[in-house]
């Protein structure tokens, strides 16, 4: 009889032993799949074939959930012809020529030049980066740094036909930023801007997508 306890003593501490070995295991298990669940739902906001980027002043993320993509556009574009409209006598008394004349190249020097969110040199350059520096290089004007900000600055302009060569031109091409685009007008319903499909180039304001997107001009005071 006291055998008999013994052995139902050391199968009980067996059968204890092993309940706390698969409690234990199922804890690991539970612990590992919460976390590989946690880091593959932090991750899913970025490309799988992208690794994560920090959030610096040198390295702005363009964020998936706000993008400013504009089609392409393929408007013709006469850079001969605009060239010599800023030089014929008409426009010589409604304005500063030479000033003009500095933009315009300073703005074919840039034609071509890529986009890149946050960029502001001809390696890579956004849409306020390139109407800071066109106004810097060209004018010696200093703009304020985003599009939002260049918004408030200069004189108001309601309506699209009383825009004139060198008014910033805005448009809402964002859902959290307004306004979320900026250009340089250049006449003939064209604009100079850093398009994010292109790169800099030379755009109609009168085309379907920048139409019902526009916003309003600003005249700088220099031109």
């Amino acid at each position: 009889m006291h055998q008999e306890v013994k052995i139902l003593e050391l199968t009980w501490d067996k059968n204890k032993k092993y309940n706390f070995f698969l409690l234990f295991s199922i804890c690991l298990v539970s612990i590992y799949l919460y976390s590989g669940c946690a880091a593959s739902s932090n991750s899913s906001r970025y490309n799988k074939n992208e690794p994560k980027e920090k959030n610096t002043k040198s390295n702005i993320r363009f964020t998936s959930d706000d993008p400013d993509i504009a089609p392409a556009d393929n408007t013709p574009v006469d850079i001969d012809r605009l060239i010599t409209k800023i030089k014929t006598p008409t426009n010589r008394s409604s304005g500063n020529v030479k000033s003009k004349e500095v933009m315009l190249m300073e703005i074919i020097r840039y034609m071509n030049t890529p986009y890149k969110f946050g960029g502001n040199s001809k390696k890579g350059i956004d849409c306020s980066a390139f109407t800071q520096t066109m106004f810097r290089n060209a004018i010696s004007v200093r703009l304020n740094r985003t599009a939002r900000d260049q918004y408030k600055e200069g004189k108001d302009i309601d309506e699209k036909k009383e825009l004139k060569f060198g008014d910033l031109v805005f448009f809402d091409t964002r859902r959290t930023v307004k306004p979320g685009h900026v250009g340089i007008y250049l006449g003939d319903n064209l604009f100079a801007h850093a398009s994010s499909s292109k790169g800099v180039t030379i755009s109609s304001i009168t085309s379907s997508y920048y139409s019902g997107r526009y916003m309003g001009g600003r005249r700088i005071s220099k031109f």
